[in-house]
């Protein structure tokens, strides 16, 4: 087995920014990495520091030729504090020193491609995704809050270079108060190139836009992310590596992806 085009494409890593394209009926896609964000800011805790995820993990499975279900997650985040400010839930942090750790969030997601590309239109998708409050805020890395959001999704080739487009809502939970939330917009533009047979460029500005007037509530606020890298695939499998920076004062001021992914038949539909 080999990766078709399709399910090549389907492939983010180091991006963010989805693709229409699903993997394709009864395969599975398993990826993990590791991510290392440097001058990162967590609103609701004020603390500053640099973050190591290990793994980052990710699944995902062609349930039909035009559906996917993903599940993403990671099982430890450690962040080393450099500072600290006065924030809403401070209080409620609940470890000492200068190092905390959590598992990372779950995102549950359902991708539809609605059309497919042609000569002259792009690829068409929806996706539809839940985050989950795995991480909690006592230590400092979580939210305790669930968000959802719906995204269109467009993709088109154009000679050796792939252009992906994502614009969508996002409503997060507010995580000082259980009857609030701030709606934002989903936004990222992707462009991968193939400079040779099995190995491409790529490059992307992912990110959220805070529709609240005034000050959102702390954690929902407007980030944005421009990550460059490259990757090679090599029958099923890719690897891929990343530099990201962070376009706010809550990104990350400079980080770095590594990972690989695995494309496999897992099962068969009726």
């Amino acid at each position: 087995m080999t990766i078709s085009a399709a399910n090549a494409v389907a492939q983010q890593r180091p991006l963010v920014t989805e693709d229409p394209e699903t993997i394709g009926s009864g395969l599975v896609l398993v990826e993990g990495g590791v991510d290392y964000d440097r001058d990162i800011f967590f609103p609701l805790s004020g603390l500053h520091g640099n973050l190591l995820k290990l793994p980052t993990l990710g699944v995902s499975f062609g349930i039909s030729p035009i559906a996917e279900l993903q599940i993403d997650g990671g099982l430890y985040n450690r962040l080393s504090v450099t500072s600290r400010d006065a924030a809403p839930l401070t209080d409620q942090l609940t470890f000492s020193g200068n190092t905390t750790h959590d598992v990372e969030d779950i995102v549950v997601a359902t991708k539809i491609r609605v059309l497919a590309e042609s000569p002259g239109r792009p690829a068409i998708g929806l996706r539809f995704a839940t985050r989950l409050p795995n991480s909690g805020n006592e230590s400092g890395l979580g939210l305790d809050t669930t968000d959802f959001h719906v995204q269109g999704l467009f993709g088109k080739t154009v000679q050796s270079v792939r252009i992906v487009g994502n614009v969508g809502l996002g409503i997060l939970g507010d995580p000082t108060r259980g009857d609030n939330q701030n709606d934002v917009l989903d936004y990222g533009v992707s462009v991968a190139r193939a400079v040779r047979t099995g190995v491409e460029v790529v490059g992307e500005l992912n990110g959220r836009w805070s529709t609240r007037g005034g000050t959102p509530p702390p954690g929902t606020e407007s980030r944005g992310t421009m990550r460059v890298g490259g990757r090679i695939t090599r029958g099923t499998a890719r690897i891929d590596a990343g530099v990201l920076l962070g376009m706010t004062s809550r990104d990350p001021g400079v980080g770095f992806t590594v990972g690989a992914t695995w494309v496999f038949k897992g099962f068969t539909l009726p």
